[in-house]
């Protein structure tokens, strides 16, 4: 005679080890998205860390030439006016470049918003349940 498995009977034990369960269970989505999205900020910071060298290091070489072929076209009649103007130009091309820049980071999502977003809908569950 063959016996069926009877399911284990619904007590305490039973209850607590369902509960821890599913506690870990949820802790272990968790800290998986966590993972997933610490990775995707670090891949992005390094993706913008390439791309601002690369900007910055061609923007100096050619500020850098278009500078000096101007002060020496202008060597003999006026290298303090072109200077001056150069150096006004620059600190208004600086000063509009900063507030690009401020405004860029403030439309930047902030990170780990999709586990903060789930760990809120968690306690949300937890508390609708009560």
């Amino acid at each position: 005679m063959k016996k069926s498995a009877q399911p284990a009977p619904a007590g305490y034990l039973a209850s607590l080890r369902s509960l821890g369960d599913g506690l870990l269970a949820t802790v272990q989505e968790r800290a998986e998205l966590f993972s997933i999205e610490l990775q995707e900020e670090k891949f992005r910071l390094v993706q913008m860390f390439v791309w601002f060298s690369a900007v910055f290091y061609t923007a100096m070489m050619a500020v850098t030439f278009a500078s000096l072929t101007l002060v020496f076209l202008f060597w003999n009649t006026a290298r303090l006016a072109v200077l001056g103007g150069l150096a006004a130009f620059y600190i208004v091309l600086l000063l509009s470049v900063v507030i690009a820049f401020r405004r860029y980071l403030a439309r930047q999502p902030a990170p780990f918003t999709g586990t903060r977003f789930e760990l809120n809908e968690d306690r949300a569950c937890i508390r609708n349940r009560n």
